[in-house]
């Protein structure tokens, strides 16, 4: 029985990542794991939100930078005025998509995608 996934983007410059998903879009840092303790990368972490799990790692091999992650959220609108009210550039503001749902994008720096989306 699969009881839970968690998405795992690629990123280049884990602090700078981290200072992104923690201060701009509302994620506490969980954990850390360097290769070496005194290098910021590569770096292999875990953030957590409202109880979702998204995985960040700069190690070679783990992904490619430009991945997706759909999240389904409770209020499209009242996420994009937190982000907004903190600076975060969106790719999509918040719209109705034809297929039924309302969705808002939003890139890092490494043009990975986080569609929140309200179905």
């Amino acid at each position: 029985m699969i009881k839970l996934a968690v998405p795992l983007l690629h990123v280049t410059n884990s602090a700078a990542a981290a200072a992104f998903y923690s201060n701009q879009l509302g994620f506490c840092l969980e954990f850390t794991h360097r290769a070496d303790d005194a290098k910021p990368d590569p770096c292999y972490m875990g953030l957590k939100r409202d109880g979702i799990w998204i995985n960040l790692s700069s190690f070679s091999g783990d992904g490619v930078a430009g991945g997706v992650v759909n999240l389904i959220v409770d209020d499209v609108d009242a996420l994009y005025a937190e982000f907004a009210a903190k600076g975060v550039l969106i790719d999509l503001t918040p719209v109705d998509q034809t297929w039924g749902s309302r969705e808002m994008y939003v890139k890092d720096a490494d043009h990975n995608c986080l569609r929140f989306i309200k179905t």
